[in-house]
């Protein structure tokens, strides 16, 4: 079972499940009652957090494609810190349904961003499997110190903005969405040169 379950598989998996999340997350966008642009005006808590959520899944979806690219193999520890990245992904349309029915309400935002702060702990788990305790020969030092402190600090940001939103929901959201601009780019400057020769990337795994 462990020999079938190949970086590449693991990753085409992986690429699934965040395509259903994207799909639940659309579905539970309801219309307005009533035919009026105002009665959309009035809906703004639940589009915007419909669109940070949408912005969400996509940046950890390429986060995620790119940190894969660096596996070689498929370990049992790496594996169940993949399942464990997707199913704290997964509470994410829950929570910004329930953050929408609530009109941005503070508990309710707390939690989204908690959410947040689950998403990013389970990355840090993939980083150190994938880049600390994987030998990566081509990978400088200076990229795999900005990959952990980036994904330290921005923990520590989810952490507090849990913690703001009980007070100030809207400035909590606001530092979610500040953390989010950090992984615009999933490659740290100087990475690009192992992505382009890793194994999901070669001319014999294209043609599979």
């Amino acid at each position: 079972m462990l020999r079938a379950a190949t970086p590449e598989r693991l990753c085409a998996f992986s690429d699934g499940v965040f395509t259903v999340l994207i799909t639940i997350l659309v579905l539970d966008l309801r219309p307005p009652e009533l035919p009026a642009f105002k009665a959309l005006l009035l809906r703004w808590p639940t589009w915007l957090s419909y669109a940070v959520s949408y912005l969400f899944i996509a940046i950890v979806w390429a986060n995620h494609h790119h940190l894969i690219l660096y596996a070689t193999k498929t370990t049992p520890r790496l594996m169940w810190f993949n399942f464990a990245h997707l199913f704290s992904v997964s509470l994410l349309p829950f929570s910004t349904a329930w953050m929408a029915v609530s009109e941005l309400a503070p508990q309710p935002v707390s939690f989204y961003a908690a959410v947040f702060f689950l998403v990013n702990a389970t990355y840090v788990l993939l980083i150190r499997e994938l880049i600390d305790h994987s030998p990566v020969n081509d990978l400088p030092a200076k990229v795999r110190t900005i990959m952990r402190v980036r994904s330290i600090a921005t923990l520590c940001l989810f952490g507090v903005a849990a913690i703001v939103a009980l007070k100030y929901p809207l400035l909590g959201l606001g530092m979610c969405v500040c953390c989010l601009v950090v992984y615009l780019k999933p490659g740290a400057p100087g990475a690009a040169t192992r992505i382009s020769r890793s194994p999901l990337l070669s001319p014999s795994s294209r043609g599979r």
